[in-house]
């Protein structure tokens, strides 16, 4: 299977590529994608990395990025890993960057991390060889000498399938939560969940926090979040007010106050921000 390649060169940002695969239909449902990019600028380059309802592996092949957000001061990284938190990151890097992407769900990573989420909700972003030790840099190296961006998928597709098929599976109540909340878009109270799993609110709560992260009520917030993000990327900005109330605002005053929190911008500054072709989202 070939990568999807997307290329788009500006006087601002300079050459960009994304080269994107889906994973092995072994860890369909674990793994959602990974995007190489390799970016080719000259200058300072930022970026807006909005609040996520995946866990994102960034994998180095050059310059580290610095990474810094609300509350959390700016520090430089090589590889690391972002998972579920309620707030917004802005990266920055001088010059060439290159590097792939690895987008899993929050059970996904639990499988290949081997530890309890919420661990890795508490900070911004984590250092990768503090969640996978000399693995991480076993990793990197062999990314770095591979030729091509297939050959790179191939070796993640090796060394995920390896790790996912000696994990333990989730927990069949989490993992039954998890899709119910993203089937409804994040917009299932966590009582009727609850109610329907025949649990407490409290074991739902526990459970969530060890194999996803953040409690399922910041869970469905981070859902509803991320499909309002993906219906105003198609939109032209002029349905702002349609699209609060298909994803459960009160209103669009409730909308603008959610992105300030987890964006960092108003939607209006969101969309006018959007790089062209899936590669980002610019900053200040």
């Amino acid at each position: 299977m070939q990568p999807q390649t997307a290329r788009h060169e500006s006087a601002v940002y300079g050459r960009l590529e994304r080269a994107e695969r889906a994973p092995h239909p072994l860890l369909t449902g674990l793994v959602r994608q990974y995007c190489g990019y390799d970016h080719d600028g000259t200058g300072r380059t930022r970026r807006r990395e909005v609040a996520q309802d995946e866990v994102t592996i960034i994998l180095s092949l050059g310059t580290p990025l610095r990474v810094g957000g609300p509350d959390h001061p700016e520090r430089s990284y090589g590889s690391f890993v972002a998972a579920l938190t309620d707030t917004y990151a802005i990266t920055e890097h001088e010059g060439p960057l290159r590097g792939i992407e690895v987008d899993l769900s929050p059970l996904g990573a639990h499988m290949l991390f081997g530890l309890a989420m919420h661990e890795l909700s508490s900070s911004l972003v984590l250092p990768l060889e503090d969640v996978l030790g000399s693995a991480a840099r076993d990793l990197v190296g062999r990314l770095e000498c591979a030729g091509g961006w297939n050959a790179r998928f191939a070796i993640l597709d090796r060394f995920i399938v390896r790790r996912v098929q000696r994990a333990r599976c989730p927990s069949p109540d989490v993992e039954w939560a998890w899709r119910r909340l993203r089937a409804t878009g994040g917009l299932l109270p966590v009582g009727s969940l609850a109610d329907e799993l025949g649990c407490s609110r409290r074991h739902l709560i526990s459970r969530f926090r060890e194999q996803v992260g953040p409690a399922p009520k910041t869970a469905a917030r981070l859902i509803r979040f991320q499909r309002t993000v993906r219906l105003l990327e198609r939109d032209s900005g002029g349905r702002f007010a349609e699209i609060a109330q298909r994803c459960g605002f009160y209103d669009q005053a409730h909308m603008n106050r959610e992105f300030r929190e987890l964006a960092g911008a108003a939607p209006g500054e969101f969309v006018a921000r959007l790089l062209p072709d899936g590669f980002g989202v610019g900053a200040d």
